[in-house]
């Protein structure tokens, strides 16, 4: 059996056109939804045996509440990083924030019974941004990362509204056996939640509970209440070197 590996050249131009087009004005944005579909549906006949053009009406349909939902991820990143000058900023230069837009476009695709197209999405800005969220997660409003490289999200993860999460943040399973590929592996985050850079929370029952501040390099995998401030303590000796 052949795989045709060049669409994965096909997704890294998809994928890239639709995030544009999903910023441009309405004139703009239908005339490249109308060449789009085109690829769309090469890419998808290629893959899974749907009904490519009602697929991709159904996908078109979703974009004003992606677009919405892309607004206050912008939104957050501009008002939590003390760094940003502008919205202008956050849209051309925060990869954590492409990173999201694309999960929130590929997250629709998947929810279409699209798992191929919709995982090589979001490979493809994993590739730009090291930030690899699959779409199989379920992310709600106003979603924040900050710098980003390494983070990883994994499917059955939820992450619930205004969620703030730094580099190197892991929200995995604590099991990889094949046989638990149906089961929730990965962990909930509540409301208000900050995981800061480095945090790795495993498993599928674990929840941190709303507004929770999970600190630098600790290492979860039982729940945490609402409320709750989780630290890693180290101890650090500073002495004066001999000359």
């Amino acid at each position: 059996m052949g795989y045709n590996l060049r669409l994965k050249d096909d997704i890294a131009i998809f994928t890239k056109r639709l995030f544009y087009a999903l910023c441009d004005d309405a004139e703009t944005q239908k005339k490249e939804f109308s060449e789009l579909g085109k690829t769309f549906c090469k890419i998808v006949s290629n893959t899974s045996e749907e009904d490519v053009e009602t697929l991709w009406d159904l996908f078109i349909q979703k974009m004003p509440s992606i677009k919405k939902s892309i607004a206050l991820d912008a939104l957050a990143t501009e008002q939590n990083d003390p760094a940003c000058k502008g919205l202008q900023e956050v849209y051309l230069a925060y990869p954590g924030f492409h990173a999201i837009a694309v999960y929130r476009l590929s997250h629709e695709l998947f929810k279409l019974n699209l798992p191929i197209i919709s995982r090589m999405m979001s490979e493809y800005i994993h590739g730009i941004t090291g930030i690899d969220i699959h779409p199989g997660a379920t992310i709600g409003d106003s979603f924040f990362i900050d710098h980003g490289t390494g983070i990883v999200i994994g499917e059955t993860s939820i992450i619930k509204n205004n969620v703030k999460i730094y580099q190197g943040v892991t929200l995995g399973g604590l099991s990889i056996k094949k046989s638990l590929s149906a089961t929730k592996r990965h962990p909930t985050i509540e409301d208000n939640v900050t995981i800061y850079a480095n945090a790795t929370i495993l498993g599928g029952d674990v929840t941190i509970g709303a507004n929770s501040v999970v600190g630098a390099n600790v290492w979860i995998t039982q729940s945490v209440p609402e409320n709750s401030l989780v630290t890693y303590q180290s101890e650090i000796k500073i002495s004066t070197r001999k000359k």
